[in-house]
């Protein structure tokens, strides 16, 4: 459950207040708020300071339209911004080229997932400073649903591999705050500890999310959250099964001798 003690910045009202927007109006963003977004961007945390991550910059309607039906989100190809972190390694290897080095740092899974840390951060950070000026923000972490059309359709070279999409926009809607489970079931000391039953533990959160559904569209049944997570869990996407392949494919060194 959300706390509802007074928040202590305005950073933090603000992430309080988070909400997946769907639905933008036509309003695009000016170029100084989209540059201000791109030096919180620049100013992230990055590990060693490599800054393995970079922003493709989505405008192609074409384009949109087909990350849109990878999603399986139509809404994704009509927000004002979409943007897709990746990892980006492929610099680095550039420049180990060009300096005669033939060392595999560029390629190893260490590369790689600091790589997918560093875009990650990016992502939540620019999301946060865009809510900060009054904008709506949409996560897509299934961009991952086809790697190979993703990395064919924005010329993603070796050493790069998609993380996460991001559409922003001014929003046209104001969804209700999704519960979360309360916070002494994800916050554990010296170690890690749990309930004899997840699902006693979460029949409370339970009920909650029951209701917030049956509010947001009483027309439709959506079960529990421990059922859902039964339910979410217990297929693989195939393509996203493949993800250690399509990772090798990128030219990363899954699994070194």
């Amino acid at each position: 459950m959300i706390d509802t003690m007074e928040p202590i910045t305005s950073t933090i009202s603000v992430q309080l207040e988070h909400r997946t927007i769907r639905k933008f109006t036509a309003e695009s963003l000016s170029s100084e708020q989209f540059n201000q977004l791109m030096e919180v961007a620049r100013s992230t945390a990055t590990s060693r300071g490599l800054q393995h991550a970079s922003i493709i910059r989505v405008t192609d309607q074409d384009l949109r339209n087909e990350m849109a039906a990878i999603a399986t989100q139509a809404y994704m190809a009509d927000s004002p911004e979409l943007l897709l972190f990746i990892v980006d390694t492929h610099r680095s290897q550039r420049i180990l080229d060009e300096n005669g080095s033939d060392g595999p740092g560029a390629r190893s899974m260490d590369s790689f997932t600091e790589g997918f840390t560093d875009a990650c951060l990016m992502a939540q950070n620019v999301a946060v400073a865009a809510e900060s000026m009054g904008l709506g923000t949409n996560f897509f972490g299934n961009v991952l649903n086809d790697v190979p059309r993703i990395v064919e359709l924005l010329k993603l070279p070796k050493l790069t591999f998609p993380v996460l999409g991001l559409t922003m926009g001014f929003p046209d809607q104001e969804p209700q705050l999704k519960p979360r489970m309360d916070m002494s079931l994800r916050v554990m000391e010296n170690g890690y500890t749990e309930p004899e039953s997840w699902s006693n533990a979460l029949s409370e959160y339970d009920d909650v999310m029951q209701t917030y559904y049956d509010l947001r569209d009483a027309n439709r049944r959506v079960d529990s959250f421990t059922k859902q997570t039964v339910g979410r869990l217990a297929a693989v996407n195939p393509m996203r099964a493949r993800m250690v392949e399509f990772i090798a494919s990128q030219g990363f060194d899954v699994d070194p001798v």
